[in-house]
């Protein structure tokens, strides 16, 4: 193990130090930018040198909405020196409940021009470089000229091809993805460069293929919390700021998972892999935290396995993988509890039937995804997990007040 280094896994390493600053420092501070940045000066291991690299920082930002707006508004505040936009929509009334970099008058115009102008009048300094376009394998190159790349996007065709052509550039990308009250936020490189001490980790690592079209309802199906966006976003903006300025510790193998009705942060482990030397494109091989598919059920379905058990035949074993104060909005009858957070520590999986059937559940699918990749990762076989979660249990079948149970608990 190196200096700074701590392991998840055998020969696996991830950083537990700084990384190195993204970018060197440009020119001295004006007077005005002491004035402006006062306050991220008195920062220890920001200070001026810091500030210097934010200012000789380019980041692009893409996609221009719910995610978006907070993270360009608040690396327009931190005086980041060019800020890329690429977003190839325009503003809709239906955007302004969560896309905050945009107004009421904007609606109609180009979603970059909106933003490039609200940029534009946090810091005049700042140089803005709006890209009205949608990316595809022609245009993604433009990432290229970027030091990092900020991943805001509504959808998975974008995601991955932003993934791909971050770790074909090798460039640090911030990503994260909403729906309804969850989030999840994490950072990836998948080529970091050597001698760095980072871990290669991408988002293939974490879903190493998108997933099947129709499977994954989108905002405007299933809503999205505005105010939780603004959340996300910031989180976003601090770890671009940490990443240019190697401030602290980075995002860098692992995921922060939010369950923003419970206002509960869980922190999940990712371990990455070296891309080959081809392309970074290659799926990562089973293990205890990749797997190439995770299978989902529907609430209809689950309650049709549940009613089957109760009839004689074989049982299916629900796991709950939401925290203990979760259950009383509702659960499943005869689930058993275990959190996220014991599960992925190994805490009651060995009472759980390695051949399955086992449904994980959560409160809207997204934890659930995590628990049932791990358990999948980990040997135990007919594993799915509830797709939408509990929210889709109740809008189908109601909150009940149901039982669960805790491992080896009689219920």
């Amino acid at each position: 193990m190196t200096a700074g280094q701590g392991t998840q896994g055998p020969g696996r390493t991830t950083p537990l130090a700084p990384v190195p600053p993204l970018v060197g420092p440009g020119a001295p501070l004006t007077a005005s930018d002491l004035a402006r940045f006062s306050r991220h000066l008195l920062l220890p291991g920001l200070g001026k040198i810091g500030q210097r690299r934010l200012r000789n920082a380019r980041v692009c930002v893409v996609g221009a909405g719910g995610l978006g707006a907070p993270v360009l508004q608040y690396l327009a505040a931190a005086g980041v020196g060019t800020i890329g936009i690429v977003d190839s929509d325009t503003v809709e009334l239906s955007n302004l409940q969560r896309q905050v970099v945009h107004g009421t008058a904007d609606v109609g115009r180009s979603k970059a021009a909106s933003a490039a102008e609200a940029v534009a009048a946090i810091d005049p300094a700042i140089v803005v470089v709006p890209h009205a376009l949608r990316l595809d394998p022609d245009t993604v190159d433009l990432l290229t000229g970027y030091d990092l790349v900020v991943d805001g996007t509504d959808n998975f065709a974008t995601r991955y091809l932003v993934n791909d052509a971050c770790v074909d550039a090798g460039l640090p990308e911030v990503w994260a993805s909403v729906l309804r009250f969850d989030a999840q936020v994490s950072v990836f490189w998948g080529r970091p460069p050597a001698g760095s001490g980072v871990a290669p980790v991408q988002l293939r690592d974490l879903f190493p293929r998108p997933p099947e079209a129709g499977s994954v309802p989108s905002c405007a199906e299933a809503g999205v919390l505005g105010a939780m966006c603004g959340q996300v976003g910031s989180l976003m903006a601090t770890e671009a700021i940490k990443l240019i300025t190697g401030t602290g510790r980075p995002l860098l193998g692992r995921v922060l998972v939010l369950d923003a009705l419970e206002q509960r942060w869980t922190e999940v482990p990712l371990v990455g892999r070296a891309p080959d030397d081809s392309s970074g494109r290659r799926p990562a091989p089973p293990d205890a935290t990749h797997h190439e598919t995770v299978p989902t059920v529907s609430a209809a379905s689950l309650r049709l396995l549940l009613d089957r058990a109760g009839d004689g035949e074989a049982g299916v074993t629900v796991v709950d993988v939401r925290e203990v104060a979760e259950h009383a909005s509702g659960v499943i009858a005869g689930a058993v509890s275990i959190p996220l957070g014991d599960l992925l520590a190994g805490r009651g999986v060995a009472g759980l039937p390695a051949a399955g059937p086992l449904v994980v559940v959560c409160h809207a699918g997204v934890r659930s995804e995590v628990a049932a990749r791990f358990l999948i990762g980990s040997g135990f076989r007919g594993v799915s997990h509830l797709a939408g979660g509990m929210m889709t249990w109740h809008e189908e079948h109601g909150a009940g007040g149901q039982t669960v149970r805790t491992p080896g608990g009689d219920g």
